[in-house]
């Protein structure tokens, strides 16, 4: 079974559009634990548009299951980082006037930061992962780096299919091939592979289907569901729709 990991920024954007107290992100990461969710997912911006450094170092102290900070290569980043101690660092592409994460890491162009800052976290005892694009050479320039797990972005494929699937959907086809074949790759040349960005209940099933792929990190859909429903019931629908029912 594809594991979930729950990011739960989402949940901070309401808080800070207020500067209130709540929603907490902590209590939603508990509740999501608590629904069946095998990790949490947070993105430490250095805008801090969501989730703080406190709600990281609450989340270090609660979380049972397994936290993933997302986050740049900058030094102010890692040194965070080393000092929290998360399960695992997730380093990505940031642009302060982006609305959300907008492609994949270009490890081409900035192997050497790359570099530098995942060995300071694999020293710390961190594990590391790279958000990249479902593109060949990203991934066997990553292979170089050695970092040993990667999320793939899947902003494509759910771009594809906003409303609902279409197996006969040309484009569709087209950009969960490229998942696929990325995944078949890396997993293939010995790296972990997850998965995530822009996934939602209606199109989650075929990339939750991909043996290759071991996790999926889902935030805005949830999210979005939990503001209807609460977040248990969200997340557990999520894990249904994850399996296909």
């Amino acid at each position: 079974m594809t594991r979930l990991g729950v990011n739960v920024d989402h949940v901070a954007t309401i808080r800070e559009a207020r500067k209130a107290p709540e929603p907490d992100p902590v209590t939603a990461a508990l509740l999501a634990e608590l629904a069946g969710a095998h990790g949490i997912t947070v993105h430490l911006r250095g805008d801090r548009r969501h989730i703080q450094e406190r709600d990281v170092q609450l989340l270090r102290e609660v979380v049972t299951t397994r936290l993933n900070v997302e986050m740049s290569t900058a030094s102010e980043m890692i040194r965070i980082a080393r000092e929290i101690k998360p399960d695992t660092v997730t380093l990505v592409p940031e642009r302060p006037d982006e609305i959300t994460t907008e492609g994949g890491l270009d490890v081409l162009h900035y192997a050497d930061d790359i570099r530098s800052a995942a060995g300071e976290l694999l020293n710390a005892g961190i594990q590391v992962s790279l958000f990249i694009d479902p593109d060949r050479p990203q991934i066997e320039k990553t292979l170089e780096l050695q970092v040993p797990l990667i999320e793939l972005n899947t902003a494509a494929y759910a771009e594809a299919v906003p409303r609902g699937l279409d197996p006969s959907d040309e484009g569709f086809l087209k950009e969960l091939g490229k998942v696929v074949k990325a995944a078949e790759f890396a997993a293939q040349e010995g790296l972990r592979v997850l998965a995530g960005h822009g996934l939602t209940y209606r199109n989650v099933g075929p990339i939750s289907d991909i043996l290759q792929i071991e996790e999926l990190n889902i935030g805005h859909n949830i999210v979005a569901r939990a503001v209807l429903v609460g977040m248990q019931q969200a997340v557990e629908e999520m894990l249904i729709a994850m399996e296909g029912e």
